[in-house]
């Protein structure tokens, strides 16, 4: 019998998986200086100080030990306040909302908690780069369903009914959206609500950025009668209240779904750092006013940065949420791949490439505009040059 090599030895689901597409460019980066990066999707803000101070005091405290698998019940019961005064959407914080160790676990324990090997997982795309890969781990399929700039980078009924089979178990929905800053309204939800039912579909819907909307209110999927209940809603700190790297999110699930998925964090994570939901805790409790000064300020750079994008002859959407610029790239002759890394090297901007995102972002760029607008600023300048530098050549 042939002697099998190391590689095979390896699992073949992580084979299948390519290494985030992200993740090239911030290594690049890395190796370079005088680089601006509108790469990274995080926050420029410093997490509030009462928050870090809320962190630090659970420590000085000696609160250094495990929690409740589901997280700390005080932190789970502002979390269902907050969701019912801000959505109308009631979860039983004792059975019903798990504390998890960012918004990326609780996508990864949804998704297995609802998956078996075969079942297709319908992912409205462009998206984030993760959920096809937790589906291809969880033994799922991927399927992407295109979200096309003519329609806003919105999930249309066309669009998902004709991806929709009698394999489809999950649909993987993730507005306002990254990379795109796409919405989806009431009637967007609406719209598709009756296919979701029809076709006895799941919904995964990562809400993190729900509350860095700038045009109207979030809408929450689980808000749709009909949906309630065939609702995984995630959300977490890390984007509101600048605490990327605290690693605290949650999952909101009906209880048989809750039950599921928490069976695998008992696994996987056992619970999120006590000091993290510590300063989350403080974070619902008083950080509103902190939250909002920074929403502001994304909103100022986001019409100045959209608004020099278009004027220099990229064309873009005004993104309704997140803090992602989308611009085409496709009149400039280069692939997005193409333009961003000759843009990395000869410019020192990095910005990341649209198609990593799924074939409905190619021809894009994502560009973070979460930096400050001196930044934003110098980063439009160094494009313009290197686009008129096209032009000549």
């Amino acid at each position: 019998m042939r002697q099998q090599t190391m590689r095979e030895r390896g699992s073949a689901r992580a084979r299948a998986i390519p290494p985030s597409g992200i993740r090239k460019f911030f290594d690049l980066l890395l190796t370079m200086e005088d680089v601006i990066s509108l790469g990274v999707g995080e926050p420029d803000f410093e997490t509030p100080w009462n928050v870090s101070e809320a962190g630090i005091w659970s420590i000085e405290q000696g609160h250094t030990s495990y929690t409740s698998n589901k997280g700390l019940l005080p932190l789970r019961q502002l979390v269902a306040k907050d969701l019912l005064a801000r959505y109308g959407v009631g979860y039983d914080p004792e059975e019903e909302i798990i504390i998890t160790t960012g918004v990326s676990e609780a996508a990864d324990i949804a998704v297995r908690a609802l998956v078996d090997p075969g079942d297709e997982v319908l992912v409205a795309e462009p998206s984030y780069v993760s959920y096809s890969p937790c589906a291809t781990l969880a033994g799922g399929k991927p399927v992407p369903v295109p979200c096309p700039e003519k329609d806003e980078f919105r999930l249309t009924p066309d669009n998902l009914a004709e991806k929709v089979t009698r394999k489809s178990r999950v649909l993987v929905m993730n507005f306002p959206n990254n990379p795109t800053g796409g919405v989806m309204g009431k009637a967007d939800i609406d719209a598709i609500a009756d296919l979701v039912v029809d076709h006895d579909l799941m919904v995964i819907s990562d809400e993190v950025y729900s509350e860095l909307t700038y045009e109207g209110r979030h809408v929450a999927v689980a808000s749709h009668p009909e949906l309630r209940d065939r609702t995984v809603t995630m959300n977490g700190f890390s984007k509101a209240y600048s605490m990327t790297g605290w690693r605290v999110g949650y999952l909101c699930a009906p209880k048989n779904i809750a039950e599921l998925a928490l069976k695998i964090h008992q696994y996987v994570m056992l619970c999120a750092p006590v000091m993290g939901q510590m300063a989350a805790i403080e974070a619902m409790k008083n950080g509103e006013q902190e939250k909002d000064a920074m929403v502001r300020e994304y909103r100022q750079r986001r019409n100045f940065f959209v608004e020099g994008l278009n004027r220099i002859g990229l064309p873009c959407h005004l993104p309704k949420g997140a803090f992602y610029a989308f611009p085409s790239v496709a009149g400039t002759g280069l692939t997005d791949q193409e333009f961003a890394e000759r843009f990395l090297t000869e410019k020192q901007v990095a910005v990341v490439p649209g198609s990593v995102f799924g074939g409905s972002g190619a021809d894009h760029l994502r560009c973070a505009y979460a930096v400050s607008r001196e930044d934003l600023g110098t980063a439009l300048k160094r494009m313009e040059e290197f686009i008129s530098g096209l032009v000549r050549a």
